[in-house]
C-alpha cells in the first residue's frame, strides 16, 4: 500500500517540500506520496490525531506549529526538546516522535563545504528560532566557540544560558561584533534582513571580515542576499539557505526511509524551482 507523508503549516502553499520529497520517492522507486496540508492553529491537535489515525508514515512541520506541536506528540528527541521546536515527525507503529532536523541540516550543509567545525569560531547574527536550532546543533557538533549578536541582547543571553551542550560563548553588541569580525572563521546570518521587502538591508557591517571566512545566510529567496554579495566582495566563501533546506529535508527522508538521499540531486531540483 502506498505510504503517505506530508507537511503541515499555515500558510502552506509556498512549501517546496512536496516536490522535493516526491522527486526523491520517484528517484528511489519508493511507493509513497508527500502532500501539503493546510492546518490552522486551532485545528492543530485534531490534525495530528487525524494524521495518526490515517497511519501517515511521517510528516514535516512548518510555521507556526513547530513549538505547539510538541504538546501533541508521544515522544520528543532530546535535541528537539532542547531547541524547543519540531520540524519532522516519524510514525512508528502509532508512536509519533518529533525531531528537529533544521539545526543538524545546517551543520551538514557546512560539512558539505569542507568545514571542520571543531577548529572554528563562529558568530551567529540573530537569536530567533532558527538561531536556536543552529546554535544548539553547532554546540553539539563540538565547535570551539560561538558568539552571538542580536538587537535584543536578552534573547541571545537566554540562548547561551539554556544551551545543554558545552561551548564557549559571548553575547556582543553591534559595535563589538563589527570590530571583531576578523576573529571568526564562520559567520551565520539567521535574521529576516535581506528578504523582500528589505532586500538592501544589512544586519551589520562587513568591513572587518577576513578573506576566506565562511559566511552563511539561511535565506534562500533571493539566492544571494545583499549580505552575501558584500561578503563575496571581501573574498569570503558564501553559502545561502539552500544548503540548510536540502540537508534538513535529507535528514527527514533518512528518518522515514533509512536512506540518506543524493543531496546534489535535491539541490539541483530546489535551485530549478527557485529559478536559480
Amino acid at each position: 500500500m502506498k505510504k503517505l507523508f506530508g507537511v503541515i503549516g499555515d500558510p502552506i502553499g509556498h512549501s517546496m517540500s512536496p516536490e522535493m520529497h516526491n522527486n526523491l520517492f520517484d528517484f528511489y522507486g519508493i511507493d509513497a506520496v508527500y502532500l501539503p496540508f493546510h492546518v490552522s492553529k486551532q485545528n492543530l491537535e485534531a490534525a495530528v490525531k487525524g494524521l495518526k489515525a490515517l497511519g501517515v508514515s511521517g510528516f514535516n512541520v512548518t510555521i507556526p506549529h513547530k513549538t505547539t506541536i510538541m504538546d501533541f506528540l508521544d515522544q520528543i528527541d532530546p535535541l528537539a526538546k532542547a531547541i524547543g521546536a519540531v520540524n519532522t515527525v516519524q510514525n512508528e507503529n502509532g508512536c509519533l516522535t518529533g525531531y528537529n532536523t533544521d539545526g543538524p541540516g545546517f551543520v551538514k550543509g557546512l560539512e558539505s563545504m569542507g568545514a571542520d567545525l571543531g577548529s572554528r569560531s563562529a558568530l551567529i547574527i540573530g537569536a530567533g528560532g532558527a538561531s536556536r536550532a543552529i546554535y544548539f546543533s553547532m554546540a553539539q557538533a563540538g565547535i570551539k566557540q560561538i558568539d552571538l549578536y542580536n538587537r535584543t541582547a536578552d534573547r541571545a543571553e537566554e540562548l547561551v544560558r539554556t544551551c545543554p551542550f558545552k561551548v564557549r560563548s559571548k553575547v556582543l553588541d553591534r559595535e563589538t561584533a563589527e570590530k571583531s569580525l576578523h576573529e571568526y572563521q564562520l559567520i551565520v546570518q539567521t535574521t529576516s534582513i535581506g528578504m523582500f521587502p528589505n532586500l538592501e538591508g544589512l544586519p551589520l557591517s562587513l568591513d572587518q571580515l577576513s578573506q576566506g571566512t565562511i559566511v552563511s545566510d539561511i535565506i534562500y529567496n533571493p539566492l544571494k542576499t545583499k549580505f552575501l554579495e558584500e561578503a563575496s566582495k571581501k573574498g569570503a566563501k558564501i553559502q545561502n539557505g539552500v544548503g540548510m533546506f536540502v540537508f534538513q529535508g535529507a535528514l527527514a527522508f533518512e528518518k522515514w526511509t533509512g536512506i540518506f538521499p543524493d543531496t546534489e540531486t535535491m539541490r539541483r531540483n530546489v535551485l530549478r524551482n527557485l529559478g536559480g
